[in-house]
C-alpha cells in the first residue's frame, strides 16, 4: 500500500487502476479488496458477474478473519485454474444442465439406438491369436493408464482398491499384477518385433486427495514392482465446487463461510489431466501411437489387451471399447451406436436403466431383450478404452480437455426448486467419444469365456470356483505364449491349486490333483510333468464379520488353509527337471 493512503482510498486506486467500476458490489468485499492480488480482484469481478455475490455477504470488517479471506481467494484460483475454461465455464454449463434437469430433458431425445459394429473374439479361437499378435507387436507403441481415484468402502476395506489382492493363491496386489503385466507385454513387444534396445511404456496413475499419498506410498515402497521410476507419473486430480441451486449458486461451506464446498468431478478428469500435463505430446513425439486406459479393480484385463489393442490397429479404430457378453437388463452399460435425426451419430456406453426405455420409445416394444446368442446384442461396457494418440491429442486440443458432464441432484421436492444437499457437475471417462466428431471410427471388442465352473456359497454370495490356477505375467501374457508351454496331456483337478512364479516354466503331461508352487529365476529353465497328488489348498469360509481375519479376506468371504504343497525354487540358471 502507498505510503499516507488509507484503506479506502488504496482500495479506490486499486479499482482505477484495473478499470473496475464496483458500484454495485457488495460492501463487505470492497473493504477487504487491499488484502487482495489483481488477479483475485478480477476473479472475484467474475464471480459477481456469474451471480455469485452471496459468497461475500458475509465478510467480516478489514482486521478481522483476514488469513481466512485471503486462503478463500487461494482455493478459489485454484478451483478456477484446474477446470477447463475456469470456473465461469463450469458456473455457465452447470445452468444450463441444472435447468435440462429441472425441465426433466431427455438427453437422448431425438436418438435412435442400434448395435454398434465390433469385433466380437473368442479366447484361443484363430482370429484372437492373430488379433493378439498385431496387439503384442503394437504394445511399445502404447501408454497406460490407470484410473484410480476411489477407495474401497463400498467393498468394506478402507484403503486403496489396487492395493487389494487379485487372487488370494500368491495375494499378489492388483497395482503389482497389473505393473508385471506391462513389464511382460514391454518385453514381448520388443522381442517379436527384435529391437535392438527395449522401449520403455509409460504408465500413468490418475489418484485423487483420497487416494494420491497411499498410491505413492505403495509404489514406492514396493520399488515401483520392478518398474523404472522414470516410466511411472502420477497426476492428481482436483475437486469441482459444489452447487447450492438451480441458479448454480456455489455452496459454502456449512461449517466454514471462507470456505467453497467440493466434491469429486468423475475419472473423466483423466482426459483434462492428460491434455495439461503435457504428456500426450511427449508421447506423441517419441512415437507413441495408443493410449489404453483402464480402472482400477479388473484382475482379467490384461488377458485380453493384447487382441483388443490388435483390433484398434487392424481396424484403424479411433476409439475401441473393450466390452464383455451381457445380459439384457443387466446393471452394466451397454455400448450403444445413436443416431440422430438430424443425420449425427456417435458410438457411446449408454447406462443400463436408459438403455431400456430408450429401445422401447423407438419402436423395440420389449426394449432389452436377449438375441439368438442367449445375450443382449448390446455388450457390456466395462470401462476399458483404447484410444489412438493422434485424433485423441486433435479432439483434446479444441476441448481443452473437457468432457461431456451431467448433474444428478436429489430435489427436496416435487417442484424441483431446492435440492436436499448441494450437488456438482459429474464426467465420465467412458464419455470421451460423445465429444467426438461423425467421422471418427469407434468400435468395440467382447471376449467369450467357456467351461463352467463349480458353484459355492460364502457369505451368502454364490461364486463360481474354479481350479486355481495363477501364473506372473511375464510366464505368458499371451494364448499363444500360454500354448506354446504346454504341451502333451495336462490335467488339473477343481481342488486344485497351482501358481507359476517365473518365465521359463513348461508344463508336459502333468496331472496335478492338490497344490503346486513354482518359484524359477529367469535363465532358469524348468520342466514340471508326471503325476502330482497331495492334500493341497482348501477354501474355507471367513464370515464378513470376524474381525479376526483381515478386511480383504472378509470382503472375499473365504481365506485359503495351506494343508499340503509341492513347492520348489530354482534360484540359479540352468535346466531342471520336476517329474516326482
Amino acid at each position: 500500500m502507498a505510503s499516507g493512503l488509507t484503506t479506502a482510498d488504496s482500495t479506490v486506486k486499486l479499482l482505477s487502476d484495473l478499470k473496475i467500476d464496483a458500484g454495485d458490489w457488495p460492501p463487505s468485499l470492497v473493504k477487504n479488496l487491499h488484502l487482495l492480488s489483481p488477479d483475485q480482484i478480477q476473479l472475484g469481478k467474475m464471480l459477481l458477474e456469474m451471480g455469485q455475490s452471496h459468497l461475500f455477504q458475509h465478510w467480516a470488517e478489514p482486521g478481522v478473519d483476514d488469513d481466512q479471506k485471503k486462503a478463500f481467494f487461494i482455493q478459489l484460483s485454484k478451483l478456477n485454474s484446474s477446470y477447463p475454461g475456469g470456473l465461469a465455464s463450469y458456473i455457465k454449463t452447470a445452468r444450463e444442465l441444472l435447468a435440462d434437469s429441472k425441465a426433466g430433458k431427455n438427453p437422448y431425445d431425438g436418438f435412435t439406438p442400434s448395435v454398434p459394429t465390433g469385433e466380437v473374439l473368442s479366447f484361443g479361437e484363430d482370429n484372437f491369436i492373430k488379433f493378439e499378435d498385431v496387439g503384442v507387436k503394437e504394445a511399445k507403441n502404447a501408454a497406460f493408464v490407470l484410473v484410480a481415484g476411489g477407495l474401497g468402502e463400498r467393498l468394506g476395506y478402507n484403503g486403496i482398491k489396487v492395493a487389494l489382492p487379485a487372487e488370494t493363491t500368491t495375494g499378489t496386489c492388483f497395482l503389482q499384477l497389473y505393473i508385471e503385466s506391462i513389464l511382460a507385454l514391454q518385453e514381448a513387444s520388443s522381442r517379436l518385433t527384435q529391437g535392438t534396445c527395449q522401449k520403455e511404456i509409460p504408465f500413468v496413475i490418475m489418484t485423487s486427495d483420497d487416494t494420491h499419498t497411499p498410491m505413492v506410498d505403495l509404489v514406492e515402497s514396493n520399488s515401483y514392482f520392478g518398474m523404472k521410476p522414470s516410466q511411472v507419473k502420477f497426476l492428481k486430480q482436483e475437486k469441482v465446487a459444489c452447487l447450492d441451486d438451480n441458479d448454480a449458486r456455489l455452496a459454502l461451506d456449512p461449517h466454514n463461510k471462507y470456505r467453497i464446498q467440493t466434491k469429486p468431478h468423475g475419472h473423466g478428469d483423466v482426459h483434462s489431466l492428460l491434455y495439461s500435463s503435457g504428456l500426450l505430446n511427449v508421447w506423441r513425439d517419441s512415437g507413441l501411437r495408443w493410449v489404453i486406459f483402464f480402472q482400477d479393480t479388473n484382475g482379467l484385463l490384461f488377458k485380453a489387451i493384447p487382441a483388443s489393442l490388435g483390433v484398434s490397429a487392424t481396424k484403424e479404430y479411433h476409439v475401441n471399447s473393450l466390452a464383455v457378453p451381457r445380459k439384457a437388463k443387466e446393471a452394466i452399460g451397454g455400448i450403444t451406436k445413436l443416431t440422430h435425426s438430424d443425420g449425427r451419430s456417435m458410438v457411446i456406453n449408454v447406462e443400463y436403466n436408459q438403455l431400456d426405455p430408450l429401445l422401447r420409445a423407438t419402436g423395440h416394444p420389449d426394449g432389452d431383450v436377449n438375441c439368438e446368442t442367449g445375450y443382449s446384442p448390446f455388450p457390456g461396457n466395462i470401462n476399458q478404452l483404447i484410444l489412438e494418440l493422434g485424433p485423441y491429442i486433435k479432439e483434446l486440443t479444441k476441448t481443452g480437455g473437457a468432457i461431456k458432464e451431467f448433474v444428478n441432484p436429489k430435489y427436496k421436492d416435487a417442484s424441483k426448486t431446492s435440492f436436499k444437499s448441494s450437488t456438482r457437475l459429474e464426467c465420465m471417462m467412458q464419455d470421451y467419444p460423445k465429444t467426438l466428431p461423425p467421422s471418427a471410427r469407434v468400435g468395440f471388442t467382447a471376449g467369450v469365456q467357456v467351461e463352467d465352473p463349480v458353484q459355492q456359497v460364502f457369505n451368502g454370495q454364490e461364486v463360481e470356483v474354479w481350479p486355481r490356477v495363477t501364473w506372473k505375467p511375464k510366464w505368458g501374457i499371451t494364448f499363444a505364449e500360454i500354448k506354446s508351454k504346454v504341451s502333451g496331456s495336462c490335467s488339473i483337478s477343481q481342488r486344485s491349486t497351482m501358481a507359476l512364479k517365473g518365465r521359463d516354466i513348461f508344463l508336459e503331461n502333468l496331472t496335478l490333483d492338490g497344490a503346486l508352487i513354482i518359484n524359477s529365476t529367469d535363465g532358469a529353465e524348468v520342466k514340471v510333468g508326471g503325476s502330482i497328488k497331495n492334500k493341497g489348498w482348501l477354501i474355507e469360509g471367513v464370515d464378513y464379520k470376524d474381525t479376526a481375519f483381515p478386511e480383504e479376506l472378509r470382503i472375499r468371504g473365504f481365506r485359503m488353509e495351506k494343508k499340503e504343497q509341492l513347492e520348489e525354487t530354482y534360484s540359479q540358471p540352468g535346466k531342471y527337471t520336476l517329474k516326482p
